[in-house]
Formats: C-alpha cells, structure tokens, sequence
C-alpha cells in the first residue's frame, strides 16, 4: 500500500467507541539511535528504550489485535551500515508500514555530501516502495540553536530536500522533523543534545501519527519556559557539554570502536505484538 492510499479525510478513519482504523498490521521501523530511542529510558520496553517509533506502534496497535510492531534500529550506524543490515531482514518480514530514518550520523560525525548520500537513500526507497507498504522517512532536524551541530545546518537543509524529491519519486511519505519547530526547544532534547527527550520522542510520535493521519490519545506537552541565562552562563554550559558529551561520542565514531554495551542487536528483530507479558496495554500509554 502506497501514501496515497492513507491521504483521505481524517474523518473517515474514525471508528465507534474511541477505536480507531487504519489499514496496517506490520509495522518495521529501520533506523539509528534516533529510531532505537536513545534519550527515552523505559525499563519495561524491549532494550530499556521506548522512543517515538514505539510510541507510533503503540497507537497503532490500539483495537488492532494482530498488529504486529518490529523495530531493527542500531544506533551509530551509518546511512550505508543501515540500507545494507536491515532492509533485507525488514523485508522477510512482510511489513506494510515501514519508516526509514538514516544519515544523521553521516553529516553530523563523517561531515559527507549530502546529494551522495541522496543517492544512496533513493535506492533504499525504491527498494523498500517496490513492496507495496507504506514507507515514511524524515527530514533532519533544525540544529540552528546548537553552537557545533549547528554547523552543519545548511547540509542538513540540503538532505531536506532530497529526502522531499526521494519520497515524492516513490510515492512515499515526509515527516518532516525540520518543520516541527517544538524541537527548537531545550526541553525536547536530552542532555546530551544530541539524543531526543522523553518529551522530544512524544512530540515526534504525535506528528507520525499526523503524517499518517491517523487518529491518537497523545497530546501535547506543556513546554515550561526556562530561566534566561547570560552568555557567560551559556558559554560555559556549551563547553561543558562538549567535553563530556561530544567529544566523546565523535571519537568513537571516527574511530569505529564502540563498547561492548553499544554493539547492540536490534531491540525488536522479529515483528510482534506492541505489548508483552512484562509491559500490558497501558503501561507504557502515558504522557512522559
């Protein structure tokens, strides 16, 4: 099933007593550690993460008894590592939903060409399209606010929009992370600025559900204002976080040395039910 067979009225995707319709019961999410859910700790969820892709598989699941929810993310991979680790086990799975985010890690950490790595995305697209399912991939995130990631604002805007041209190529669907301007928020993001909150994960579910136009429970949060700071404060705040946070995390990509914690298998490698005997429905269906 292809985009433009979910692009009806909202309305008529409205079911009696609170349920909802739509017509997926596999849902494969591929990715890295934005898909893995890095930032969003929850004990009870397959790999302690919960995210925004399980957020999705849980709203997804609700009144849809055989809905089955896989999520193959690693996090630290690159757009390459991605197309080639997962999209052939996504495929054995038979998904007709699946949602595609890669190349952060390519223009944050390898600073590549954004037009080369479009290439390589659209055969993935292809690929993943010429199945039948629905397939969503993201554009990157407004790093503007950030002082080093913010470096590489103009190639993400690039990627941006080779991620429109690609999605509109194969019929497939844009979340567009840039456009949700929530995330310009501090609160949204972990503290290590580089993963996504809690808070950031609910807001991003919220708009995939949009993007699918699917009726949800999520709402949104109250985003709390924060004290101002002066530039000496901010100065030494920024520095203290790229010291402990990025200067770290950039070596062990450059270096490819990951610890034996960090070389994950996928949370989810099989597609299943959302909720398990050690997270029944509801458990997890909270705000954050």
């Amino acid at each position: 099933m292809n985009a433009s067979s979910v692009g009806g009225p909202r309305q008529n995707l409205i079911v009696g007593d609170g349920g909802t319709l739509h017509p997926w019961s596999r849902y494969i999410a591929l990715g890295d550690s934005f898909t893995e859910g890095l930032g969003d700790p929850e004990p009870q969820s397959p790999g302690g993460l919960r995210g925004w892709a399980d957020r999705v598989a849980e709203e997804l699941s609700v009144r849809h008894e055989d809905f089955a929810y896989g999520n193959l993310a690693v996090r630290g991979l690159l757009l390459r590592q991605i197309l080639d680790q997962q999209i052939g086990p996504a495929l054995a799975l038979k998904p007709d939903l699946i949602t595609l985010n890669a190349g952060g890690n390519d223009l944050i950490f390898r600073n590549s060409d954004p037009d080369k790595l479009a290439v390589r995305m659209d055969a993935g697209v292809e690929l993943l399209a010429s199945t039948g399912a629905t397939v969503v991939i993201f554009t990157g995130p407004d790093w503007g606010a950030n002082p080093v990631l913010g470096r590489t604002r103009g190639k993400v805007a690039i990627f941006n929009e080779n991620m429109r041209t690609i999605a509109a190529r194969h019929d497939a669907l844009i979340a567009d992370l840039w456009a949700l301007r929530e995330l310009t928020h501090p609160l949204t993001w972990d503290s290590d600025r580089l993963h996504f909150s809690p808070l950031g994960h609910h807001t991003i579910a919220m708009m995939v559900l949009d993007t699918l136009n699917v009726p949800h429970t999520l709402q949104p949060m109250t985003l709390k204002e924060l004290p101002e700071r002066s530039w000496r404060e901010a100065r030494t705040d920024d520095l203290v976080w790229a010291r402990q946070h990025l200067a770290p995390w950039v070596l062990r990509h450059l270096k490819h040395r990951f610890s034996e914690e960090e070389r994950r298998a996928a949370k989810r490698p099989d597609a299943g039910p959302v909720f398990g005997a050690g997270m029944p429905p509801g458990s997890t269906m909270e705000s954050p």
